[in-house]
């Protein structure tokens, strides 16, 4: 018979290997969720997964894609964004489908120069068409530390948010005409690339070679709360009236009265471009979902 002693340890040694498994079997890393797909080894997975960086040099980019197709899903990237001298890099983190009427939910990051402020521009196509732009600068410096950027993508609405705020949100419009991404799995995407004939001040600002590389980096992917499309069908329920109980509740999700304040808040005092404001640009009358509330 084993001592007090004894079992205790054997015990211990147990929820240690129950833990453990735990950890590893809910721990998501690079290497599982993703492909390095060009850079010719500027793109790199580091810390056993825990870590990707892109870098950009004056030869070539690099770019990463997701294993997974996701049809909706709430999705959380942490990115530390190119320091210094970014002006004419652009990282993009994005998802989008294949073939001549894709979808697309962007986010892209318009480097500047030393202590000019980066640019936030995000964008939705649906079927092909976008020019559905919204820009913002950031309140906070997101070259000195990690910040989540999020989307959430459900049949009612795509929210983009940082580090938990909303800063835009484009609701389906279908009833007046406007095509809404939701029949179209997308991957998500990943690159930094030189844009120096338009990305900074409209291109009048170029890329100091001098500074390469320039380097951007990602942790803590987060697709537990997505739709994961394979063989034509998704990982979730196809109904979402049970979401709730299901833990598929993001599915029906929409923005609390805090929240909305929050993104006023934002777009008060930080969106720099809005199309839907851009008279000049549509002659013709602002596109339909612009007279939303």
């Amino acid at each position: 018979m084993a001592s007090p002693s004894t079992s205790s340890l054997c015990i211990t040694a147990l929820l240690l290997v129950v833990v453990s498994w735990a950890t590893s079997a809910s721990a998501r890393n690079f290497y599982q969720d993703f492909d390095v797909t060009w850079g010719d080894g500027r793109a790199q997975i580091l810390n056993n997964g825990d870590l990707l960086t892109l870098s950009l040099d004056k030869a070539s980019g690099s770019g990463f894609q997701s294993k997974n197709e996701y049809l909706f899903g709430k999705i959380d990237m942490q990115l530390k964004l190119v320091p210094g001298n970014s002006a004419g890099t652009v990282t993009a983190y994005y998802l989008s489908s294949n073939g001549s009427t894709w979808d697309e939910i962007d986010f892209e990051f318009l480097g500047n120069l030393s202590g000019d402020p980066y640019i936030l521009h995000t964008n939705v196509f649906s079927q092909g068409k976008g020019n559905r732009e919204q820009q913002f600068y950031l309140w906070f410096d997101p070259t000195a530390d990690f910040h989540t950027y999020s989307i959430l993508w459900n049949p009612q609405r795509i929210i983009f948010s940082v580090d938990g705020t909303p800063i835009r949100e484009f609701k389906n419009a279908e009833s007046m005409g406007v095509p809404f991404p939701k029949s179209q799995p997308m991957r998500i995407f990943s690159s930094l690339w030189n844009a120096d004939d338009w990305a900074t001040r409209g291109g009048l600002v170029k890329t100091d070679w001098t500074q390469a590389p320039f380097t951007a980096s990602y942790r803590n992917f987060n697709a537990d709360n997505a739709c994961v499309w394979s063989s034509g069908s998704s990982s979730c329920a196809s109904s979402s009236s049970s979401s709730s109980s299901d833990g598929n509740a993001w599915l029906s999700e929409e923005l609390d009265s805090t929240s909305q304040e929050r993104l006023k808040w934002v777009q008060s005092n930080y969106m720099i471009y809005n199309y839907c404001t851009d008279a000049k640009r549509f002659p013709q009358g602002l596109p339909p979902e612009c007279t939303m509330s």
